[in-house]
């Protein structure tokens, strides 16, 4: 799997160890492997998720997906991340395209459920990864504090709690979904 001269792993020796079990991402070539994070995070992942599918496809706009799709965001070493949900537009990916492995475009929307055992240093470096990669929506969702935190390049974070409703923006536009739905069962 890593190459003799380097030991990093590549992308496509990721996706080989997918089939073996082992589950994770690849910073810079070195295997990050995760682990289930629990119900509360599956809960959520599939309220939002479903939310966008449902705007989404509909339209044709494009597509959304889940942790288990991978983005490959870098190469040479390569870094391979997952994102609990993302949107990536039809001008980045065609709706035609069938290809397997990786989704090799920035996505247009990120969505990263923060777990109790996440730390905020590497939620932080995760946002400013997705941004500085070309993503143009990062929301970080806080269950225990029910509230979410929208990251858009060059701007000032915006937090969002109570009764305040989620939005697409210029990003993904007639999108609207309170939190009330995303955190009450």
């Amino acid at each position: 799997m890593a190459t003799a001269t380097t030991g990093l792993l590549t992308a496509e020796d990721l996706l080989g160890l997918s089939g073996q079990g082992v589950k994770g991402e690849l910073i810079r070539g070195v295997l990050c492997e995760t682990v289930s994070v629990g119900k509360v995070h599956a809960h959520i992942a599939i309220r939002i998720g479903g939310e966008f599918d449902r705007h989404v496809r509909p339209r044709r706009l494009g597509r959304v997906g889940g942790t288990d799709g991978g983005v490959l965001i870098e190469r040479n070493p390569d870094t391979v991340r997952e994102p609990d949900i993302y949107y990536v537009s039809a001008e980045r990916l065609p709706l035609d395209d069938q290809s397997d492995g990786y989704l090799e475009v920035a996505p247009e929307i990120v969505v990263e459920i923060v777990s109790p055992s996440d730390r905020n240093q590497e939620v932080n470096d995760k946002t400013l990864m997705w941004l500085a990669h070309g993503v143009l929506m990062v929301l970080e969702v806080y269950p225990a504090e029910r509230a979410v935190m929208v990251h858009r390049p060059g701007a000032a974070a915006v937090t969002l709690a109570g009764d305040d409703v989620l939005d697409g923006g210029d990003v993904l536009p007639g999108f609207s979904l309170p939190l009330r739905d995303i955190f009450d069962v």
